[in-house]
């Protein structure tokens, strides 16, 4: 007579909640979430806080996760798919509405959008099915050095009248779209603990220049 071992139970679906690194993850989806409506209301200042801000929770949660001790197997499965429907937003809607509404939301700039939402969705499904290449690198650049990129762009936005640079932030965008399915091989900038300090050196100066820009206005 054979005795078969009963099915492992599954944990609460909310129980993933209290894990430390998808707590970051869904810290950097509320700052996705304030920067796409700063973005619709043209608070474009608070925009490139939140798109930042999203960035550093972002690597945040892969340095915490590396570092914890006793994650099984399902949690760090969960967090990585956690993690992957997050960029989606943060990298790729946000971006998008950022761009529609900089253009005043003429249709005119969705081809362009279209393009950045279709490259970025490939971008993340190449790296969830093949991840880093045989020399632990990244095959096309990674799509979070796009928000990283948008940032520091948007700081020129005053040297331009609003149609001329809606035009040079959507080109920008599509550029580095292109960038993020080629074949070019980049590093894994995340996982290293130095260049996570640098980013949130810059997190913390594109804060306090986008905090003053809000002040003046």
């Amino acid at each position: 007579m054979t005795i078969e071992n009963a099915a492992t139970p599954k944990p609460p679906i909310l129980s993933y909640i209290k894990d430390l690194p998808n707590i970051c993850s869904l810290a950097g989806l509320g700052c996705s979430l304030l920067a796409i409506y700063f973005a619709i209301v043209e608070l474009y200042s608070a925009a490139m806080i939140g798109m930042i801000w999203a960035v550093g929770f972002d690597w945040a949660d892969g340095l915490i996760a590396r570092r914890m001790k006793g994650r099984t197997g399902d949690d760090r499965a969960f967090g990585g798919t956690l993690d992957l429907l997050i960029d989606i937003v943060s990298y790729g809607v946000t971006p998008a509405v950022l761009i529609l509404s900089y253009g005043e939301f003429s249709p005119w700039f969705l081809p362009v959008v279209f393009v950045t939402l279709v490259f970025g969705a490939i971008r993340l499904s190449y790296f969830s099915t093949f991840g880093l290449s045989g020399d632990a690198k990244y095959t096309g650049l990674a799509i979070d050095n796009n928000s990283i990129s948008l940032v520091f762009i948007v700081m020129f936005a005053g040297y331009f009248e609003r149609p001329t640079f809606a035009i040079i932030l959507a080109m920008s965008a599509l550029c580095l779209a292109v960038l993020n399915v080629s074949q070019i091989k980049t590093p894994k900038l995340s996982g290293n603990p130095v260049n996570v300090a640098i980013l949130a050196l810059y997190t913390l100066l594109a804060t306090l220049f986008y905090s003053w820009s809000l002040l003046q206005s």
